[in-house]
């Protein structure tokens, strides 16, 4: 494994844009994630495996929910930060970044947003610290891109309990997490989000195998045979399907920032490279066909940087709407798996091995550009927001 010795590259002076606050939380992830997660990482993803010992540690640099008030164990920090903090995660791995945006947006954020004070107190500074790791479940086998038609549902038992049956796919953490917001239809095919615990009889969730991307994240299923769930488990505070599309912005957000260091891990890599690779009797780097994939490089990096700064303004604002996530989530992790195949193409041969980060921040990126809504779908939405013609 070689050295971590990443370097940001910020061709605008964005630092000069960044508090003292913002530049502290990013660079403490940073240095965590060089400790931490680049001299394990190559060994997880070959044997897909997710490094469980690193759980304590994202929670002490504040990466579960470091947007919820410290009241309920939050870091209580600014959405420019998060979105750091994000871009930091995934510079190292999409999967650890994964985690951490589901601890946070998929889980803590609905607790928050749409749940009793009752169920903050209890589930809240359980997941900040770490000692709960929680899932979403949305996605069905049958049901990805239209949430709404999802089959998932529960009836009222007449007395204190819903019963739940239905099924997830895809969700991250599922196989071990101690909770899932689950959301599914009451008997008026109303959406609600509930919290189902680990240890709930009729609730199991295998894990997905044979996974090619985000190999160090762990995947798996939510299966719901008549389970009985207190009705006190009921997020009350917002239902409807635009409450978990409201989780869902929140993740999205952070995975703008999160592909931009996927992406910078990739242009960084590729430079050093070239710079070092002497063929012809030079560096390939002094090229022109290499210097055009490398100055096309950082101008998409930086232009996604500018997006998602000016994106998390308007976050901390409170004037962002869905349409412009949408616009930065497709845009920065489709510059950032374009840059990872042209930075593979530097490397030669070289790049697809795990010597080097390249081939598996692409093969996340593949994941991830489908994740969080397809990257076809947040086209739709933008088209949807500028001409207010709906063609789903």
């Amino acid at each position: 494994m070689k050295p971590d010795n990443f370097i940001s590259p910020d061709y605008y002076n964005l630092d000069d844009l960044l508090s003292e606050e913002h530049k502290l939380v990013r660079d403490t992830t940073r240095s965590w994630v060089k400790k931490n997660i680049s001299p394990i990482i190559e060994k997880n993803a070959q044997e897909g495996t997710f490094p469980k010992e690193i759980l304590p540690g994202l929670s002490e640099i504040g990466a579960f929910g470091c947007f919820i008030p410290q009241k309920y164990g939050g870091a209580e920090m600014d959405y420019i930060s998060y979105g750091l903090m994000m871009q930091e995660l995934e510079r190292g791995d999409s999967g650890i970044r994964s985690t951490a945006s589901v601890q946070s947006s998929l889980v803590m954020f609905p607790i928050w947003k749409f749940g009793s004070e009752k169920q903050k107190k209890k589930y809240l500074p359980k997941l900040a610290s770490g000692e709960l790791i929680g899932c979403f479940g949305l996605t069905e086998p049958d049901h990805g891109s239209d949430p709404a038609s999802m089959k998932s549902h529960f009836r009222d038992d007449g007395k204190n309990h819903i019963i739940l049956n239905g099924s997830k796919l895809w969700i991250s953490n599922s196989p071990f997490a101690d909770i899932a917001i689950v959301w599914a239809k009451d008997e008026k095919n109303r959406i609600h989000g509930l919290i189902i615990e680990r240890g709930m009889e009729g609730f199991s969730s295998p894990e997905t195998k044979n996974k090619w991307s985000l190999r160090t994240s762990v995947t798996g299923e939510l299966i719901f045979n008549q389970v009985r769930i207190p009705k006190e488990n009921i997020l009350p505070m917002k239902s409807g399907l635009g409450a978990a599309l409201m989780c869902l912005d929140s993740a999205r957000y952070g995975i703008s920032w999160g592909a931009i260091g996927a992406a910078m891990d990739c242009y960084q890599t590729s430079l050093n490279y070239a710079k070092e690779r002497i063929q012809f009797d030079k560096p390939i780097a002094a090229k022109q066909l290499q210097q055009k994939k490398l100055a096309e490089m950082i101008t998409e990096i930086t232009k996604a940087q500018l997006l998602s700064y000016r994106l998390g303004i308007l976050k901390n604002e409170g004037n962002i709407t869905s349409a412009q996530i949408s616009m930065a989530k497709r845009n920065n992790v489709e510059i950032a798996i374009n840059i990872a195949r042209e930075a593979r193409q530097i490397l030669g041969a070289m790049g697809i091995i795990g010597e080097y980060s390249i081939m598996r921040h692409m093969m996340n990126l593949e994941s991830v550009i489908t994740y969080e809504g397809t990257h076809d779908i947040h086209l739709l939405i933008t088209g949807m927001d500028i001409t207010g013609f709906n063609a789903f």
